[in-house]
């Protein structure tokens, strides 16, 4: 539940009055959304983070890289984490509020942000960058993604895998099938970047744990990744947000599991 490679810290344990369903799901409600900054879960939700450490593994790659592309970098959160950006740092976001947080965070460090619908192809022009990354793409165009690569240059990137965080999902809407996510699936993927042209370097895989301490997290997490329960809004699923209160204030916290894996990827040299 964070921009950068760390879990949060597990709520305080102290004696404080617990605060009602209602407190909890006002205060989840009005938490503004944009951006890919998770830092408003601190304390009231952990993820696991996957082994390999995508910000710090990004930001070596950046650093070394002569042209670079950020596709879908959401607030730009991410990027920002790295220390120092290639002398040509460019980052693509097609939704209009997660661009202008975008801008304002890395314009001042000379990175460039284009406003760019994700299905759409890239504004750029062909072999423009020796490294492309993403953290979390909707879906890869791996044609697009082949088509600005140099030859000889990296696709480096951290994807959703298949069914992440699905007890959520289907907590709200009941068993899903299991072909609503496959095409997240690391091997379709492999498959798909290969038909395009790219050459595998590396594809690792792993299955996280995701706890969360209130029924506020849930509400906040949903009306951020608005695509997990399409529609969610509080009056729609109100009686089984407060059955899931109740649940968590008996049990413990709501744990369901995320999905990731570490994609890396080369065009071949001419």
């Amino acid at each position: 539940m964070s921009a950068a490679d760390h879990p949060h810290r597990a709520p305080d344990t102290g004696d404080h009055p617990r605060r009602t369903f209602e407190d909890l799901v006002t205060e989840a409600e009005s938490a503004p959304t944009e951006g890919w900054d998770f830092s408003w879960f601190e304390g009231r939700a952990t993820e696991e983070r996957p082994s390999w450490g995508y910000a710090r593994s990004m930001a070596e790659r950046i650093a070394r890289a002569s042209a670079a592309l950020d596709l879908q970098t959401g607030g730009g959160e991410v990027l920002a984490s790295a220390p120092a950006f290639a002398p040509l740092t460019v980052a693509t976001e097609g939704w209009p509020p997660n661009a202008a947080r975008a801008t304002a965070l890395l314009h001042p460090r000379g990175a460039v942000v284009v406003a760019c619908p994700e299905d759409a192809p890239l504004p750029f022009a062909n072999e423009a960058f020796d490294l492309v990354t993403s953290r979390h793409p909707v879906s890869p165009r791996w044609d697009e993604i082949v088509r600005v690569l140099r030859p000889g240059g990296t696709y480096f990137a951290q994807h959703v895998g298949p069914r992440s965080v699905f007890e959520v999902v289907e907590y709200f809407l009941g068993p899903q099938p299991e072909e609503q996510s496959s095409d997240r699936h690391p091997d379709r993927e492999r498959a798909d970047a290969e038909a395009a042209g790219l050459e595998i370097v590396d594809l690792r895989a792993e299955r996280l744990r995701v706890e969360f301490f209130d029924i506020g997290a849930v509400v906040h997490f949903l009306r951020k990744v608005v695509w997990m329960v399409p529609g969610f809004t509080v009056d729609a699923y109100r009686p089984r947000l407060l059955a899931l209160h109740e649940r968590i204030e008996a049990e413990g916290p709501f744990v369901a599991h995320s999905t990731r894996h570490l994609f890396e990827a080369r065009k071949p040299a001419r």
